[in-house]
């Protein structure tokens, strides 16, 4: 259930959130970027934990 949880909200990020791995430096984002890096990498540990899990 956590599995599939975790790779629908991947999935989503995925398909919704900007992707910011093509920026030189990750150094100059905006507050609001960082944000969304940081809830994508939160995302993307808990989907693998879950994965480990099973």
């Amino acid at each position: 259930m956590e599995l599939l949880f975790y790779r629908t909200l991947s999935q989503l990020n995925h398909l919704l959130l900007p992707r910011f791995s093509r920026r030189q430096d990750l150094t100059r984002l905006k507050k609001w970027e960082q944000a969304l890096v940081g809830w994508k990498m939160w995302v993307t540990y808990r989907y693998l934990d879950a994965q480990n899990l099973e």
